[in-house]
């Protein structure tokens, strides 16, 4: 099939917010698991994955760990405006680096509410103390340029002790996907994550992968 036979109408349908599961199941691998086999259908628990894999299957585990990636800012006239970090410029030379980054830093991100920012404002930010050995930060938010498909922004803090992935584990919120309309809540920051996540970095969970226990 040529790309350009191909219409997005085609896979337009429509999903009921009722049959949207807005929160996990209490157990992971009591979500259902659905069996393609010779042109039949049939519906599985995922526990039982083992028994329709067949023999010899090779299965590669993403161990990134979400990271609390979206960062709102509230202006001073009262609305918001959302930095959503994807991931850095070339110059660190992977995530690792970019990630141990202390004080500041430079990050490729989409914005909600752009058109709001105008050239040349500093967005602030102030992240509360999570307890009376952890002080307040200031966060600023720096627009540098618009590029083809993202934002560059430079952000800085006042603790410059603290590395990137510190930072946004006290400024910033699960990146929950966007047909769960609801707020990321502390329990997210667990269940929103595999297992076996090890590493920070990733913007999206492996979702296939919140089922394994």
């Amino acid at each position: 099939m040529d790309p350009k036979d191909i219409s997005i109408a085609d896979y337009s349908y429509d999903l009921p917010q009722e049959n949207i599961a807005y929160y996990p199941l209490a157990e992971r691998d009591a979500s259902k698991l659905l069996i393609y086999r010779n042109g039949e259908i049939s519906e599985a628990s995922y526990r039982d994955i083992g028994a329709h894999l067949p023999e010899g299957s090779l299965l590669v585990f993403n161990n990134t760990k979400v990271v609390e990636a979206r960062i709102v800012f509230q202006k001073p006239t009262g609305g918001q405006i959302e930095i959503f970090c994807l991931e850095p410029p070339k110059e660190y030379g992977g995530i690792t680096v970019a990630m141990a980054q202390t004080g500041k830093v430079r990050w490729k991100c989409l914005v909600g509410g752009a058109s709001k920012w105008k050239p040349g404002q500093i967005l602030r930010k102030v992240v509360e103390p999570v307890g009376t050995d952890t002080p307040t930060i200031i966060l600023e938010a720096r627009f540098l340029a618009k590029e083809e498909d993202a934002f560059l922004i430079e952000l800085s803090w006042s603790r410059v002790e603290l590395s990137f992935a510190e930072l946004l584990h006290r400024a910033g919120l699960i990146p929950l996907p966007p047909y769960i309309r609801r707020s990321a809540e502390p329990t997210d920051s667990q269940r929103y994550q595999t297992i076996y996540a090890r590493f920070d970095g990733s913007v999206a969970a492996p979702t296939a992968g919140l089922h394994f226990t």
